[in-house]
């Protein structure tokens, strides 16, 4: 309705679109969030081909594989450092080291299922993800993590509180509220709004600093900085109290020097720490890709690609009897 109020898109005709876009299934839970005029065209005509569906069907697998086979299998390192009651630093970092992957495939795992349910359907969705750990500032960050809700906050919440058209003080303040309520958007929760204030502060001192959200090139130390503002997020978003966040912040500080606990390492497993190394493996590739170009790796990546493509439907299957053997294990964004 705000999009065609603002003339953005022309309201559609057919109820039958409207009751279609509705319940457009494969996003419906969490995101891509798509709007009406993202796809009002491909209601009116897209294609069916069997490339597409295949096409559909490989992110799909691809998905699932990220979901079944990397995050679920990170979920025991994170579940436990965050279980503890006197978690010590080594514990501390592992577990969040372990959470940042883990949410990063789950979530992306997610979406590239529902893209591929959509292709498979004839639907183009709007990528949700590019390489979101790769970011030098918080402002990139945000144009590549959770694609879609940052640009719905930008859209619907930062712009018509005024965005960046008034004084330097409001256009602080806009940067913070916007951050804030989509914290809220989450849940209602005290943790959220916390991890939401953090992200608007960062953004409002790298605007402050005039932090480039499109940087040229790879500086090391901007990306590490980057990280670890975005890991320390990531404390508030896992914790389920304040109190629970702030003793994790403790122990990730307190360097006690102490190796990992002994209740810690009663809970993993080797291949736990292993599945961990592989999905830091796989961020890294792909950062390289990202930042390097395609001439310095593309043809690194198009001989891995070119290996690993027979070995996707097996995996496939495999990553299938794995959940089929193991419990229900739901996508992390479906609790918000």
């Amino acid at each position: 309705m705000v999009d065609v109020y603002r003339g953005d898109t022309e309201p559609t005709r057919r109820f039958i679109d409207f009751a279609a876009f509705i319940a457009l299934f494969p996003q419906l839970i969490a995101g891509p969030v798509l709007r009406y005029k993202d796809l009002a065209d491909q209601f009116t005509y897209r294609t069916h081909t069997m490339e597409k569906f295949g096409e559909g069907a490989f992110r799909f697998m691809q998905g699932f594989i990220k979901k079944v086979f990397i995050a679920d299998s990170i979920a025991p390192l994170a579940d436990s450092a965050f279980a503890l009651s006197d978690p010590s630093t080594a514990d501390a970092w592992l577990g969040i080291l372990a959470y940042t992957a883990q949410l990063y495939f789950d979530f992306s795992g997610y979406s590239d299922m529902a893209i591929g349910l959509g292709l498979m359907m004839g639907f183009r969705f709007n990528e949700n993800f590019n390489q979101p750990y790769i970011s030098q500032s918080i402002t990139e960050f945000w144009r590549r993590w959770h694609i879609s809700l940052s640009t719905w906050l930008r859209d619907y919440l930062y712009i018509p509180l005024g965005g960046n058209r008034n004084s330097t003080v409001k256009t602080y303040r806009n940067l913070l509220l916007t951050m804030l309520l989509g914290g809220l958007w989450h849940g209602a929760n005290w943790t959220f709004l916390l991890w939401g204030a953090w992200h608007g502060l960062l953004l409002s001192v790298e605007r402050a600093l005039g932090v480039s959200g499109s940087p040229s090139g790879f500086r090391f130390f901007r990306w590490a900085l980057t990280f670890l503002f975005v890991m320390l997020g990531w404390v508030t978003f896992r914790a389920s109290t304040i109190t629970e966040a702030f003793g994790f912040y403790g122990a990730m500080f307190s360097f006690d020097g102490a190796g990992l606990s002994d209740v810690f390492v009663q809970g993993i497993r080797d291949l736990n720490l292993a599945i961990l190394v592989l999905a830091f493996g796989v961020i890294a590739m792909m950062g390289l890709k990202d930042r390097l170009g395609h001439r310095e790796v593309g043809p690194i990546l198009s001989g891995w690609r070119s290996a690993a493509a027979p070995l996707l439907v097996p995996v496939f299957a495999l990553a299938v009897l794995k959940l089929s053997a193991e419990s229900f294990s739901p996508f992390l964004y479906f609790q918000f």
